[in-house]
Parts: structure tokens; sequence; C-alpha cells
């Protein structure tokens, strides 16, 4: 059995501003409105796989630490300094800096809807789950239509 949650319809979402770098128009500084979705599936116990409010505000919290955020891969080939409150990325001609209380550090490659559904997927699954949950996937929108998914077995 699985339950599902649709981001969308949900209020599951988040903006924020990245960049891809090497990646055509991408890797220019833009933002998108981002929703998360969630698909858990596992045995049902008394007719529950697993509490939907529960699972709503596991996810609204990593939303929240995203949100009205500039992400900043921290696995890439970026050079990131942080100086006082500021942050400074650089790579090749491109120079940014960001106030540090407006940035979100995340220990991906880039912040591509590919990589923000593993990274969601992994904070999410950090948080453990019932017994009775076997498989959790989480898809990242980055708009309405357009996203990637990822999938993990907890079982």
């Amino acid at each position: 059995m699985e339950i599902r949650l649709d981001g969308w319809k949900l209020n599951l979402t988040f903006a924020a501003a990245h960049f891809i770098a090497d990646y055509s128009k991408c890797s220019r500084l833009h933002g998108h409105s981002y929703a998360i979705s969630v698909i858990v599936k596992g045995k049902a116990i008394n007719g529950i796989v697993m509490d939907f409010v529960e699972l709503k505000n596991r996810i609204r919290s990593i939303a929240e630490e995203l949100d009205h955020k500039v992400l900043i891969p921290t696995k890439g080939d970026l050079k990131i300094n942080v100086k006082d409150n500021e942050v400074e990325v650089i790579h090749k001609e491109k120079r940014f800096v960001f106030p540090k209380e407006d940035c979100a550090f995340i220990p991906v490659q880039s912040s591509s809807a590919e990589n923000l559904a593993s990274y969601i997927l992994q904070k999410l699954v950090e948080l453990s789950f019932p017994e009775n949950v076997e498989e959790v996937g989480v898809g990242i929108d980055e708009g309405y239509g357009q996203g990637a998914w990822t999938w993990r077995k907890i079982k």
C-alpha cells in the first residue's frame, strides 16, 4: 500500500534562487517556486501506512530551511568563501556575494532538481520512519509539471 502527498495541492512548497555552473542559461542566477511531493510505501497497520500530518510536518520543516534562500551546492567545483556575514561564490569568471543568512548550504554537486530531490530524501530518511514503511520517494518540481523523483528502500 502507499500514501501520496502532492506538494502543490498541500502547499509543501518553497521559493529559492540558484544557478547551475557550466549549464547553459541555468548558469545565471535565477529562481523557482519548488514543490515537494512524497510517496511512502509499506504495509498498512490497522489500515494506516503512516500519519499524514506527521509526514507533512517533516516536509514543511525541510522546505522552511530552504525557503527564500540562495541554494549553494558545497560538493561541486565552486569556490566558496564564508567571511563574517558574507558568502562569496566564485566559478570561472563569475563572482557572487550573498548575505550569509540568505544562503542554504547543500551537500550536493549542483542544485539541479535531481540533486535537490536526493538531498530532501536524505533529510527525510534521517528523521526515521515507522517500521512498516518499506520505501520512500521524493519528487521536487521546479515549476508545475517539471521535476525529478528519487527513491530509497528503507528495508
